[in-house]
């Protein structure tokens, strides 16, 4: 693939009533509701309010056979008023609600983690080669049917892996592996084509994003080896709500997006599902923006392995670079100088002269030709002054360079000067691919200056920022790239929501902790409990808890498996019931709601991981 220029993946397209889906059609949107798939009326009023939002499939959780078969009422009651948007089924652990399911909806998705194999149970099994091809076999005689009845009247089918929900099967050979996630889609999807099926979508999921996005990776280059197209619908799994929520799905889904994987997405937040659906559009449409756009010409590194990319090895300066954590500059080029205690910038870029209070948890950059030597303040290069950078004293230099201006004399320059970090910009419509060249062309030249890269915007609604600049992070920081961000907004957001949101995308990416993380689930028909007031109740005891992890799932079907690098997890276990959970391990089963979440944080006291919020 061409990691500079950015064209949308040829997949193949699939019949979905109405919407067909991949091939020559637009990135299609959807969400799922959370309402009681028995409950005709509630579903149809929240399905329409998904469509007027702009959702173009709606998902509806089926547990049971009456619920599949009620799919049929609430099918007819949307397009009695108009709605002919295709609604999806969504099944788990029982193949026969497949079957009837696919009678009454436009797509059903199946868990190749659940649809024959038992309930996850973390067991250490073992499989012989002639046990583990039996469990193939059990699951092309059971798949096989339901793919004649999809044949029989035109339903398509999505295979969607969750990292949560990996079955024992898997786990013994592969472990929780990205692998082992690919190679449970592939299971399905050998026998789908086997079977001559084409109406196929494919999705693999995690809420780690990391994961996530190498899984889908290695999905795209398995189809490929084999010879398949198939479409893909994008997500994170158990985003979370508000900020958090909006930064993780645009840096995970976004980071697949740019590099034309994804054929339609589902931003999977703790809030109402139509309140999903505007945040999916402004992805969609932002990344989109670069169709088209002007060649880029770069030569990428042959030591870059874009399936499992490691760290980028520079020379650390300071505490750039190297082994260190990526490093945060803020911007106060004007008279705001305040700073959130909790995210502070490492480094902040003042311009042509220092504050009159300086903030002494941050070290300062100012312009070069007129910088002095002192303490914790740092000088800022461009391009123009590279005779500054040979007679400048300061220990740490920082160079703001465009890819145009990386030229053989600047290459020459930075090999000399190692203390130089490289701030790269650009201002081109797919600054992804200009940033990417910049690295590789210092990679093809055994340049190892640490590099930051510096994204601006001019954005009134912080919705916008934090969706453009995850969107705009996320592939150089899978791609291992990443020794800082720099976020430049001049629009109307404050100083600190703009340092926030530098913060979190980091934290989204797995690469500097800085909060809380919680992992909670957008809510379905299956959810045991009411999700929102409960995530609010368990933000507000443990907010303050920085680096611990909290899963608040709403149902088994991926709690217990999706939160497994969580530290506890707060999971519905029945109508009113929660679990409570160490990691992997169930702590204590069944707890009335109304008690759960002070349980919880008793739990996370009795393991001294609890402080009190100053």
């Amino acid at each position: 693939m061409d990691l500079f220029n950015y064209a949308r993946r040829k997949s193949a397209e699939v019949n979905i009533g109405a919407a067909p889906l991949g091939g020559p059609n637009p990135i299609r949107i959807q969400s799922m509701t959370n309402t009681s798939t028995q409950d005709t009326e509630a579903c149809v009023a929240q399905a329409k309010r998904i469509v007027d939002a702009g959702g173009e499939y709606v998902r509806l959780t089926t547990q049971g056979i009456k619920e599949a078969e009620n799919l049929k009422n609430i099918n007819i009651g949307l397009r009695r008023q108009g709605y002919m948007t295709p609604l999806v089924a969504d099944v788990h652990f029982n193949p026969n609600v497949a079957d009837v399911a696919a009678r009454f909806a436009e797509k059903v998705r199946i868990n190749p983690g659940n649809y024959v194999d038992p309930v996850k149970t973390f067991r250490q099994l073992e499989y012989t080669d002639a046990e583990y091809q039996a469990e193939l076999q059990k699951i092309r005689d059971r798949f096989v049917p339901f793919l004649n009845i999809c044949k029989e009247i035109f339903t398509a089918i999505r295979i969607g892996v969750n990292h949560g929900s990996l079955s024992d099967r898997i786990m013994s050979r592969y472990g929780d592996t990205p692998e082992g996630m690919v190679e449970s889609c592939m299971e399905f999807l050998r026998i789908c084509v086997a079977e001559g099926f084409k109406e196929v979508v494919l999705s693999i999921k995690a809420s780690n994003t990391v994961v996530m996005v190498k899984t889908v990776r290695l999905l795209v280059d398995a189809m490929s080896k084999e010879g398949m197209s198939f479409p893909l619908h994008l997500g994170v799994t158990e985003a979370g709500d508000g900020e958090d929520g909006r930064i993780k799905s645009a840096l995970g889904i976004g980071a697949l997006l740019a590099d034309g994987i994804g054929d339609t997405i589902r931003v999977s937040l703790s809030e109402e599902p139509e309140a999903e659906i505007p945040v999916a559009r402004k992805l969609v449409d932002y990344i989109e923006m670069r169709h088209q756009h002007p060649v880029i010409e770069a030569k990428a590194n042959d030591a870059f392995h874009f399936l499992s990319p490691e760290r980028r090895t520079t020379q650390a300066v300071r505490n750039i670079g190297g082994t260190n954590l990526p490093v945060v500059i803020g911007y106060r080029m004007d008279a705001n100088q305040e700073f959130d205690e909790q995210f502070t910038p490492d480094y902040v870029y003042v311009g042509r002269e220092l504050p009159q209070a300086i903030n002494p948890h941050t070290q300062y950059i100012v312009d070069a030709d007129v910088w002095q030597k002192q303490t914790g303040v740092y000088p800022a290069f461009n391009y123009s002054h590279t005779q500054l950078v040979e007679t400048c004293e300061a220990d740490l230099k920082f160079f703001f360079l465009p890819y145009a201006a990386l030229t053989d004399e600047m290459i020459a320059l930075l090999r000399q000067h190692p203390e130089v970090v490289v701030i790269s910009q650009s201002n081109h419509p797919n600054r992804l691919g200009e940033h990417r060249a910049l690295v590789h062309r210092l990679m093809n030249e055994s340049i190892n200056n640490p590099v930051i890269f510096f994204q601006h915007y001019d954005e009134n609604d912080k919705e916008e920022l934090q969706i453009k600049a995850a969107a705009d992070m996320g592939a150089l920081i899978f791609d291992g790239l990443c020794d800082g961000i720099f976020l430049l907004n001049l629009g109307g957001i404050a100083h600190r929501v703009v340092d926030a949101t530098a913060f979190g995308i980091l934290q989204a990416g797995r690469l500097r902790t800085s909060k809380t993380e919680y992992i909670s689930c957008p809510g379905c028909g299956r959810t045991m409990f009411n999700l929102q007031p409960v995530i609010a109740r368990i933000k507000a005891a443990t907010s303050h808890l920085k680096g611990l992890k909290i899963g608040i799932m709403g149902c088994i079907v991926n709690g217990p498996g999706e939160m497994a690098d969580a530290d506890y997890g707060y999971v519905g276990a029945g109508r009113g019931k929660v679990s409570l959970y160490k990691q992997k391990e169930c702590i204590e089963k069944n707890i009335p709601e109304e008690e759960a979440v002070d349980k919880l944080i008793e739990l996370i006291k009795a393991n001294g991981d609890y402080t009190e919020s100053v």
